[in-house]
C-alpha cells in the first residue's frame, strides 16, 4: 500500500523514525546531562517564587506591579536557557577559536564600567545602564571568558601531544591574562567578584597540572596582598564596614550589622518547613534588605524551612557533581579546564552566598546562581551550563 499516510514496513512511519534519531544512544538530545539541567531549571523556578514572594509588595522597587520581578526574572531564565542551547549549538571548541574575541569584547566591557557609563549601585561601580530600567553587569562574563582564555592557553601543547604538563612560561601569559580583568574588577571596587575571579584562577591551575609550586606561590601572594590592601588602606569604608560587621555582627546591630543580623533572624525563624510559600513576616515586613538578589537564601530559609532550603543546596550540589564527573571523564585537556574552572566558580560563589546570609562569611554582592533576581547573572551561569553540556556531547562515545 503507497501514498500520503502509508506505514512504513516497520509500522512507525517517518514521525516516529525522526523521534527514534533524535532519542538514539548517540543523539545530542541523549547524549546531554539531564540531572544538571534539570536541576538548573528547578531551581530557576524555585528562585521565580522567591523572588515573587521577596518583590510583590515593594512597591518603591516594582513600580506598583506585584509581578514586575517575577516576569523579569522568567524572561532571564528563558533568555538564559536559549544562551545554553546556542553555546551547545557552537561547541565549546568552536568557542575555544574565538576566545581573543571574546576575551577583548569582556575587558572592554569592564573598561566601559569605569568611563561615564558606569553605574554605581551599592557602592560599587560595576555596571553598565542601558536605559528602560535594564542594565549590564559585564564581570559576570567575564567569569566566562577567563575560564576560556586560561584553558586555552594552558591545554594548547598537552592536546597537541607536545607536552604533558603547560610550562613556567605558558602558566605566565595564563596569569597575565587573568591579571587584566581582575586588576580592572578591583578598581570598580567589586571585591567579590574579584574573589571569584580569583578563585577561579586557582581551580583552573590546579585541573591543568600544573606544579603545586604554583598554587602555593599564588597562595602566599594572596595573601601578603591581602594585608598589604589592609595596610595601605585601598578598601573603601563600607567594605571595610562589612569586615567589621562580619567579625562581630553585635558591633552596629542597627548599622553595618543590620543585614547579616536580619538575614539570621529570617532564616532561623523558619524551623524545619518553614513559615509557607508568601507568609514569612520577615520577607512580608521587609526587614532583609536586597532580598530578592543577595539575600534570596533568606526567603527559602523562612518560607519553606530547613527542607526547603536543604532543597536547593541539594539541588546546586547536583549540579556541580555532574561538573565535576563531566571534568573527569572529559579526554581533552582543554574540556578538564573548562569544567573544572566552571566548577571552581560555582562552588565558591554558592558558599560565600550562603554562607554571608548564615553569618560565616563577610557581606558580599554575589548572587546565588539560577536562584537570584538579575539579567547578567542568570545569562552567564547558563551559559557555563551550555559549556558543561557541550563538552559532554561532544565526548567520544567510548570516553
Amino acid at each position: 500500500m503507497t501514498g500520503a499516510n502509508s506505514f512504513s514496513v516497520s509500522g512507525y512511519g517517518p514521525e516516529r523514525a525522526r523521534w527514534t534519531r533524535l532519542f538514539a544512544r548517540d543523539s545530542p538530545a541523549r547524549r546531554l546531562d539531564w540531572p544538571m539541567l534539570l536541576s538548573a531549571l528547578a531551581l530557576s523556578l524555585i528562585g521565580s517564587a522567591l523572588v515573587y514572594s521577596a518583590t510583590r509588595n515593594r512597591t518603591e522597587l516594582n513600580q506598583g506591579d506585584p509581578y514586575y520581578f517575577l516576569v523579569r526574572h522568567l524572561l532571564n531564565t528563558g533568555i538564559g536557557f536559549a544562551l545554553m542551547v546556542g553555546t551547545i549549538w557552537l561547541g565549546h571548541r568552536a568557542l575555544r577559536n574565538a576566545v581573543p574575541v571574546l576575551y577583548g569584547i569582556s575587558v572592554l566591557g569592564v573598561l566601559l564600567v569605569l568611563t561615564p557609563l558606569g553605574a554605581t549601585i551599592n557602592g560599587s561601580r560595576n555596571w553598565i545602564a542601558l536605559g528602560g530600567g535594564f542594565s549590564l553587569q559585564p564581570s559576570e562574563f567575564v567569569k566566562v571568558t577567563i575560564i576560556l582564555g586560561m584553558a586555552m592557553l594552558l591545554a594548547a601543547r598537552v592536546d597537541a601531544g607536545d607536552s604533558v604538563y603547560p610550562d613556567h612560561r605558558t602558566i605566565l601569559q595564563a596569569l597575565g591574562l587573568a591579571a587584566v580583568p581582575i586588576v580592572i574588577v578591583l578598581l570598580m571596587p567589586d571585591l567579590g567578584t574579584a574573589l571569584v575571579l580569583v578563585t577561579i584562577v586557582l581551580g583552573v591551575l590546579l585541573a591543568s597540572g600544573a606544579s603545586n609550586r604554583w598554587i602555593f606561590g599564588l597562595l602566599a601572594a594572596g595573601a601578603a596582598g591581602c594585608v598589604a590592601i589592609w595596610q595601605l588602606n585601598i578598601l573603601d569604608e563600607y567594605q571595610i564596614n562589612r569586615f567589621a560587621a562580619f567579625a562581630n555582627p553585635d558591633l552596629d546591630p542597627a548599622g553595618v550589622g543590620y543585614n547579616t543580623n536580619q538575614a539570621r533572624i529570617a532564616i532561623g525563624s523558619g524551623g524545619l518547613t518553614g513559615a509557607g510559600l508568601f507568609k514569612g513576616s520577615q520577607t512580608t515586613g521587609q526587614f532583609v534588605p536586597e532580598q530578592q538578589t543577595d539575600f534570596i537564601f533568606t526567603v527559602a530559609g523562612e518560607e519553606l524551612g530547613f527542607v526547603g532550603a536543604g532543597l536547593i543546596i541539594v539541588l546546586l550540589g547536583i549540579i556541580m557533581w555532574r561538573a565535576c564527573t563531566i571534568a573527569r571523564e572529559t579526554p581533552e585537556l582543554y574540556g578538564t579546564i573548562v569544567a573544572a574552572g566552571i566548577v571552581a566558580w560555582f562552588a565558591f560563589q554558592c558558599f560565600e552566598n550562603i554562607g554571608m546570609t548564615l553569618g560565616i562569611m563577610p557581606v558580599t554582592g554575589l548572587p546565588l546562581p539560577f536562584v537570584s533576581y538579575g539579567g547578567s547573572a542568570m545569562f552567564a551561569v547558563w551559559v557555563a551550563v551550555g559549556l558543561l553540556q557541550s563538552i559532554k556531547v561532544q565526548r567520544p562515545m567510548s570516553a
